[in-house]
């Protein structure tokens, strides 16, 4: 859970693996929730997903674990769910660096992009194509000239 999508898939391992790693990490600090826990109306998303969908419908706070909300300041928590959704981003391009996140982190006044959808999504991307699941992930291969299922005789 804590493995990138682009290392996952491809094998590539780069330094925003380790800014992916943290990303799921502060996510759970936020929600007090295992990362395996199926979360949302109908139990059937990732927290990663949960957490992105609650955000973008503006009730990010529902996230937000109970235990850790702050009434005084909730706009740190909001700013802490934005910036981790920044760091699971599906391309690692998107992604800001360990320096970015501990500035923005450090500095409540920075500006933060918008984050896009997170890795590992089911939902269907932009051009309409259903992604790949982590199940489907470990069954076959990732090569676009081959698709081999495993079987058990």
């Amino acid at each position: 859970g804590y493995i990138p999508h682009e290392y996952a898939r491809q094998g590539v391992y780069s330094t925003k693996s380790d800014v992916f790693s943290f990303g799921v990490l502060l996510l759970q600090i936020i929600s007090g929730k295992r990362l395996l826990m199926l979360c949302g109306v109908n139990e059937n998303l990732s927290i990663l997903e949960h957490a992105y969908e609650l955000w973008k419908g503006g009730k990010g706070m529902e996230f937000v674990d109970s235990s850790r909300d702050d009434t005084n300041s909730p706009c740190k928590l909001m700013r802490c769910l934005e910036i981790a959704l920044l760091c699971v981003q599906e391309n690692p391009n998107d992604r800001p660096s360990m320096l970015e996140v501990s500035s923005m982190l450090k500095n409540e006044t920075t500006n933060i992009n918008t984050p896009k959808k997170p890795a590992f999504s089911k939902q269907v991307d932009e051009i309409g194509i259903e992604l790949l699941s982590t199940t489907q992930l470990e069954k076959c291969s990732a090569y676009d000239v081959s698709f081999s299922e495993v079987l058990a005789r």
